[in-house]
């Protein structure tokens, strides 16, 4: 049996149903059955009783004493009363005076009963020499002042080979009934779960950066429409918990921010003072050096609070080599510094464009370049490369190449965590707040593309975006 097929509810409702209606049908079938035995056996009882008042009119005395029986009341002779029963008639001391030939000699019943036939119509059935079952039915008659005892037979074996087959019909019927009702009650509960499937497939595409969507309610009514609007509910609570929850990064990086200018103005005012001696600005040096990567941290929050609350694939469509101009630009300035060689490719110019927030890829894009001037050595040289891919379908690709000491394959997935930073001696000293790459992920997500570094990069590390390309229109898309 395929498991799979047995876990579906629909499945085990098919079985449940099936058995039920097994169990249905064989009382059915027992009772049916019963009851039309009973009902011919009992008609086989008022034939044989009709049959003895009938004969009881018909047996007469001959001239010599006989006991016969009257042929001459049936105008053809196949409908003659006994042709097919079997009837002896005997005195009350047990002697036979009349018996049917079809008896072949044999007795119908054995000897006399006490008190057989003499106050009603006695029914029993009795086995002859041959196996045969017979219904019979003793009667007492008085005929010329003589008591004579009448048995009257039915044989029982065409009865019961018409009940058999009438059985046999029932037995075949109940499978062909069974592989029908289950195939019909399979098709209903997969047509009845569908809207369940359907609900399923749209809530397993509903994660955290699209819990504003909801599930469809064909029929608030019935019990799927009620788990959907329960559902619905449900979500509701989510997103309006997860917005508390960015609001509250966004309000407190923004409330932190005041202060920590403050903190930093009041330290550099009393940095310039001649009388604070030496050990007194070296402290001084450190909290306006802590202040700067404390205040360096809000501004990443800042930032991943307004990339959390953008819309997806919004609001703007605009080329991405306009941005990497103005980014390459500004940090020229930091590469120089260091003798450090930007390098910028340009390898396709085509007519497309992205859409996504142009500010916050702009700041992605600032801060993948960044990274890699800043863990780049000295007097390296960094690249990027902006090109059209088609590996699955037109996106535009941007692939920032340093000859810093690149990733750890098992820190592939792990870098692009919040507040993760590299234990590597080589990177220590140059690791920042650790929201850095968790923005670059959460920009170009939201903007439907995909970052990742290379595993396969041979020399530094190999970081490359790639967002989904949209046909761009001539004189309408800022570059």
């Amino acid at each position: 049996m395929n498991w799979r097929f047995a876990k579906q509810i629909r499945s085990r409702l098919t079985i449940w149903y099936i058995t039920v209606l097994a169990i249905v049908l064989v009382v059915y079938v027992v009772l049916v059955f019963s009851f039309q035995y009973g009902f011919v056996h009992n008609q086989i009882f008022h034939d044989e009783v009709q049959d003895v008042v009938t004969v009881e009119g018909l047996l007469y005395f001959d001239k010599s004493g006989h006991l016969e029986l009257e042929q001459s009341y049936f105008s053809h002779p196949q409908s003659h009363l006994l042709i097919d029963r079997l009837m002896e008639v005997r005195d009350p001391s047990g002697v036979i005076l009349y018996k049917t030939p079809n008896l072949n000699g044999a007795s119908l019943g054995g000897p006399v009963v006490p008190n057989e036939g003499s106050k009603s119509f006695n029914p029993r059935i009795v086995r002859m020499s041959d196996g045969t079952h017979i219904s019979v039915i003793s009667h007492v008659h008085t005929l010329k002042g003589k008591k004579l005892l009448i048995r009257l037979g039915y044989s029982l074996a065409p009865f019961r080979e018409r009940m058999a087959q009438f059985l046999g019909l029932l037995l075949i019927a109940l499978p062909i009934a069974l592989v029908i009702a289950g195939l019909a009650g399979y098709q209903i509960a997969k047509r009845a779960f569908k809207p369940l499937e359907e609900m399923a497939q749209r809530a397993k595409l509903i994660t955290a950066r699209n819990l504003h969507d909801r599930l469809h309610i064909e029929n608030p009514d019935d019990e799927l429409g009620h788990m959907a609007a329960v559902l619905n509910e449900l979500l509701n609570r989510l997103d309006e918990a997860f917005s508390q929850l960015h609001n509250f990064t966004g309000d407190a990086a923004h409330e932190l921010r005041a202060p920590m200018a403050a903190i930093r103005t009041i330290g550099e005012v009393a940095l310039r003072r001649e009388e604070i001696g030496i050990n007194d600005k070296e402290s001084i040096a450190s909290i306006l050096e802590e202040t700067a990567r404390l205040d360096e941290t809000i501004g990443g929050l800042l930032l991943l609070a307004k990339a959390e609350s953008a819309q997806s694939a919004g609001p703007n469509t605009f080329s991405l080599v306009g941005v990497v101009n103005e980014v390459t630009e500004i940090l020229d300035v930091l590469a120089d510094e260091r003798e450090i060689r930007l390098v910028t490719q340009i390898n396709d110019t085509a007519s497309l464009a992205l859409t996504g927030d142009r500010s916050l890829i702009r700041s992605a894009v600032m801060n993948v370049i960044h990274n890699a001037i800043k863990f780049a050595p000295d007097g390296s040289v960094v690249t990027v490369v902006y090109r059209i891919a088609h590996d699955q379908g037109e996106q535009i690709e941007l692939v920032v190449q340093d000859e810093g000491p690149g990733v750890d394959h098992s820190e592939l997935d792990a870098i692009f965590g919040r507040f993760y930073t590299s234990p590597r001696k080589q990177t220590a000293a140059n690791s920042g707040t650790g929201l850095g790459l968790s923005i670059v992920q959460l920009v170009v997500q939201r903007s439907g593309g995909q970052v990742f570094f290379d595993p396969n990069a041979l020399v530094g590390a190999r970081c490359v975006i790639r967002f989904p390309a949209h046909t761009r229109q001539e004189n309408n898309i800022p570059v």
